[in-house]
């Protein structure tokens, strides 16, 4: 494995946080980059991926598709050798259940806001 095979990423999560920067073979694809995020995922959390499918990653603007390597995905425009590339990684909410839906539905409706009045 060449040094010329190897980018730098780092992923920037919703909260501004970034885990890496780690570095990764071009040919890694983006299923295997995204089962190695679940391994090295912060503790201590609010939200946290359980399946590679509830993880989205973009690179300048558009989400990478698993079944495409890092060669396939990158935008060559604007990167500078021995640069650190960020990637936004977008954690998807976990689907309710039948049962807690059916529990939201029967809860009481409260207001939120004590100092507004909906007329």
């Amino acid at each position: 494995m060449a040094g010329d095979d190897l980018i730098e990423l780092k992923f920037r999560l919703l909260d501004g946080t970034d885990i890496g920067p780690n570095k990764y073979d071009l040919s890694t694809t983006v299923e295997s980059l995204k089962k190695n995020i679940l391994n090295i995922w912060p503790a201590g959390k609010e939200i946290s991926p359980k399946t590679i499918n509830d993880l989205k990653l973009i690179n300048a603007g558009r989400v990478l598709e698993n079944n495409r390597t890092l060669a396939e995905s990158r935008v060559p425009v604007g990167e500078l050798p021995e640069s650190v590339i960020t990637m936004h990684l977008v954690v998807r909410p976990t689907t309710t259940d039948k049962n807690n839906e059916k529990q939201l539905v029967k809860a009481p409706k409260t207001n939120r806001c004590s100092s507004c009045t909906i007329l």
